[in-house]
């Protein structure tokens, strides 16, 4: 046996080795591969009556090539039967089982999804079977497999960006079997949605091929957040060719539009959210947050004979967004003295849409070979691609206030101008090219070894328009600026044992100016400070250990980590409209994990971080050295599991902890209190093809800051039952 043979399993479990590209067909491995072929992708194997484990035992990203036990890096995941059983609906409920993610509320630049991981936000860092998902929207798990996290600076694998980890989402592929699974739900704030997930063989296209389609409707309120409402329509059609043959052709198609009134929650008082009712809304009845994501790709995969494999992805994604939200503020100069009673509030009405495209492929050669004794899990690729984004943002003069106490939404929307404030037309051309190296010595060591090089081409053009003569044109910019940077990682992973592993590893990543695929800094001032500034650079250490426990259904993973940012920006000390790479953050942490099978019928998933962020330089206009990061609680808990009674009869509970956190760490210092929420569910097996499930999220009906912003947060929801019916044939 040679020394790679131990690592044939990581490869077949993978579930796609994605597909071939020929410029890499002309990539020189081909002539010194050996060995077996570990490319193929396995066929799918259901055990009936056995529910899905919790635990996954391979990464997505196909530039991994290693089980997740012997990949040097933390990664979380929340697999498609967590959330079911924790009838998750939205992106933000899945997040919140990995304890190293907050959520931060929306902006008028960036809306949608904004997750902070390991104290940097992550909203440019949400990936869709490995390609950049970049949209301004609230993600619908309703096509999702799995979400996988991965913490720590990653810009080996994914390029710009991914300072604190990535969020990978894993949709769901078309399958050998056939398979029809829903559910239909109902809940005490007025949710009314539904799924469907047809899986179906076809015959009579000359391959083995299979059809896939999933399909929601979503229509719910928020618990205690009166006026609220989300409503998501989404199906996802798919077609695989060539199933269980060394080529295979996938094409993707996803689908989601959404119509909401938006939730810009409450206002700060000081230096903490306002006293007031959960319920309080401060917008009027009639904003709105529309949007349309539509994303086509077309994946195709080869497995040569001698463990080579090469896949492509090609996508283009399509985003839209038109939105009119009330952002609440109080004046600062309204003494803390004031009775509530007495205190109005001033609607920041902010209006806008936009429009954001990428074009974008993917190639990767990835082989196993041997080089005398030591065995070589080599990954080769390149990616690359042109992004555009056109938003055009207005203001308002004249919108009525509303008191704290007695916010009046019912109010019809009136302002004395609306008028055009800011326009911006941002194209990135970009390109990565890098390889990895995996080295298998023997039995128990790996070293892994990875380089990356990206360009990014961007070209930047805004309008400025006056803010007292509506529709003049006071200034523009046509910035057009170039980045290059490398990219490395270095890990070895010693085995002492076949079912656990400890791991060091290095790496670094780099954030651009143009990573949010805008040069804008403020969405008050819409002032381009970073403009001119070479990309920040970010270092990460991390020791850690992955064991698997209990005949391998258990994964219990611990990790230290040192995250540091060595040119933060921050304001230049003589120029208020620039900002220099003088700043320094820093967060020193501690992981562990757990997720899986204890015994047949108990399941669990557990989670607690440690983040002990500052800032470690003392900058002029900066936060004060020694400062928290924003939204970056030191101690965050987060666990749910499940037990099985007999009879039909399945239980779960779960809860989470975090941590006071800092919402704005500059003066005026803001911040929001630590809290505890608790979670329950409760479910029947009617028959071997129908369910009934009862969840009840925030039982004990706590009030606490779930969205945060340093000028905005937005209440976690109130006591909220769901009822689903599911069925499986």
């Amino acid at each position: 046996m040679n020394s790679f043979d131990r690592r044939l399993p990581a490869a077949t479990t993978r579930a796609s080795l994605l597909a071939s590209s020929t410029v890499l067909l002309m990539l020189p491995v081909a002539a010194q591969a050996q060995g077996q072929n570990a490319g193929a992708s396995p066929e799918r194997v259901v055990i009936v009556g056995e529910k899905p484990n919790y635990k996954a035992d391979a990464p997505d990203i196909s530039k991994l090539t290693e089980v997740i036990i012997d990949t040097p890096q933390t990664i979380n995941v929340v697999t498609e039967q967590v959330l079911k059983d924790q009838a998750v609906t939205n992106l933000n409920d899945a997040l919140k089982n990995v304890p190293g993610i907050t959520i931060g509320a929306g902006e008028f630049r960036s809306m949608g999804n904004t997750p902070t991981i390991r104290g940097f936000v992550a909203r440019t860092d949400m990936f869709l079977d490995g390609l950049r998902d970049f949209g301004n929207y609230y993600r619908d798990p309703f096509n999702l497999e799995e979400i996988q996290v991965l913490e720590g600076p990653s810009s080996v694998l994914f390029g710009r960006g991914s300072t604190g980890g990535v969020i990978e989402q894993v949709s769901k592929q078309p399958h050998a079997g056939s398979a029809i699974s829903g559910s239909v739900m109902l809940g005490t704030d007025q949710t009314r949605r539904a799924t469907f997930d047809i899986n179906e063989p076809i015959d009579g296209l000359g391959t083995n091929a299979a059809f896939r389609v999933a399909g929601m409707v979503h229509d719910a309120n928020v618990t205690g957040r009166d006026v609220v409402e989300a409503q998501r329509f989404g199906f996802a059609p798919s077609l695989a060719l060539g199933l269980g043959t060394p080529t295979r052709v996938v094409f993707d198609y996803f689908h989601q539009t959404a119509n909401d009134i938006p939730d810009y929650g409450l206002p700060y008082f000081g230096a903490t959210p306002a006293a007031v009712p959960r319920h309080n809304f401060y917008g009027f009845a009639s904003d709105y947050d529309k949007t349309g994501t539509d994303i086509g790709t077309i994946k195709v995969e080869h497995d040569f004979a001698d463990g080579i494999s090469v896949n492509n992805q090609l996508r283009y994604a399509y985003y839209t967004r038109d939105f009119r939200f009330s952002e609440p503020l109080i004046a600062t100069t309204i003494p803390l003295s004031t009775p509530l009673s007495a205190v109005n509030v001033i609607r920041n009405v902010n209006i806008g849409r936009a429009v954001d495209t990428m074009l974008w492929d993917q190639a990767n050669a990835i082989t196993h070979f041997d080089t005398g004794d030591i065995g070589h899990s080599l990954v080769l690729g390149m990616e690359g691609g042109h992004e555009t984004s056109k938003p055009k943002f207005y203001n308002n003069t004249g919108v009525p206030s509303t008191p704290l106490l007695t916010p009046d939404e019912g109010q019809a929307f009136t302002a004395t101008t609306t008028f055009a404030r800011f326009a911006t037309n941002t194209k990135l051309d970009s390109f990565g090219i890098y390889a990895i190296d995996t080295l298998h010595i023997g039995r128990q060591w790996d070293i892994t070894g990875g380089l990356r090089w990206d360009y990014i081409d961007t070209d930047y053009k805004d309008i400025n328009y006056s803010i007292t003569t509506p529709g003049l044109i006071v200034d523009t910019d046509h910035i057009p600026r170039t980045d290059s940077f490398f990219s490395y990682r270095a890990a070895v992973v010693y085995k002492p044992v076949e079912n656990g592993s400890v791991y060091f590893t290095v790496g670094n990543s780099s954030n651009p100016s143009s990573e949010e695929e805008s040069l804008i800094v403020s969405s008050r001032s819409f002032k381009i400070n970073n403009a001119f500034l070479d990309p920040e650079k970010n270092q990460t250490y991390e020791l850690g250990t992955k064991w698997e426990l209990l005949n391998k259904n258990l994964l219990l993973t611990a990790s230290v980590f040192r995250l540091e940012k060595i040119n933060a920006r921050v304001p230049d000390p003589t120029n208020t409209n620039l900002n220099t790479l003088d700043g320094g953050q820093r967060v020193d942490g501690f992981e562990i994990d757990i997720t899986g099978r204890i015994t047949e019928n108990w399941q669990i998933i557990a989670g607690y971080s440690y983040l002990d962020s500052q800032i470690t330089t003392n900058d002029v206009g900066a936060a004060p050295k020694g400062s928290p990061l924003m939204n970056t609680p030191k101690n965050a808990l987060k666990f749910w599991t499940t037990y099985y009674l007999g009879g039909g009869f399945e239980i779960g509970a779960g809860g989470r902890y975090v941590d006071s956190q800092f919402t704005q760490n500059v003066p005026p210092i803001k911040t929001v209190p630590s809290y505890w929420d608790f979670d329950a569910m409760a479910k029947y097996q009617l028959s071997e093809k129908w369910s009934l499930q009862l969840n009840v999220n925030n039982i004990f009906d706590k009030y606490y800051y779930d969205q945060l912003h340093f000028f905005h947060v937005v209440p976690g929801e109130g006591r909220t039952a769901f009822l689903s019916v599911n069925f499986t044939y």
